[in-house]
């Protein structure tokens, strides 16, 4: 079994996903990837991450509603899902939290300062 703390991302853009896999995987998490609310929905069936990010903006199903959908299911209820968003206007960042985001991550994400962004969702969320 790996001490490696697992990490969901869903985001629909494969950049932003090839940045953020290599900045975290670097700084020795694993990351499960899904490009979209299908993919990470069969990805939790298989599995429980330890943290969540959570792209708003996607087609098809977005990151408020797929928040709400896994927030629902039992297994899941207590994993930190944090929106990363370009959503900044105010207000953006309460809908967040109001469906059932536990942070919010602006983007363009900052690389530099998201490993200890991750590191400060996990210490305050997982104990």
């Amino acid at each position: 079994m790996s001490d490696k703390k697992t990490i969901l991302y869903v985001e629909d853009n494969s950049d932003n996903r090839s940045l953020v896999r290599r900045v975290l995987e670097a700084e020795g998490y694993q990351l499960m990837e899904a490009p979209n609310a299908d993919a990470a929905l069969k990805l939790l069936e298989k599995g429980n991450p330890d943290l969540i990010l959570m792209d708003i903006n996607m087609p098809d199903m977005d990151g408020y509603t797929l928040t709400a959908k896994i927030r629902a299911m039992p297994a899941h209820t207590r994993v930190p899902i944090v929106a990363v968003t370009a959503n900044v206007m105010r207000g953006d960042r309460e809908k967040s939290l109001e469906a059932g985001c536990d942070g919010y991550i602006q983007k363009p994400i900052d690389i530099d300062n998201l490993p200890h962004q991750i590191e400060r969702f996990m210490r305050n969320t997982n104990g």
